[in-house]
């Protein structure tokens, strides 16, 4: 099993800003089970939704 990306963010928010987090929490309202996940490799926040048959 894979995961899509829907949206990459860098890992040097504003002190108190969490982009990535409210962005998943935007699309989890909207019904996709979307999670937040760390990329070390590219020091980002990826917001990642299971990969389905068809992507």
């Amino acid at each position: 099993m894979g995961a899509k990306v829907l949206e990459r963010f860098p890992a040097g928010a504003p002190h108190g800003s969490w982009p990535a987090e409210e962005y998943a929490a935007r699309r989890r309202a909207e019904g996709e089970p979307a999670k937040v996940i760390m990329d070390i490799m590219s020091d980002a926040f990826l917001v990642v939704v299971p990969a389905r048959d068809e992507d």
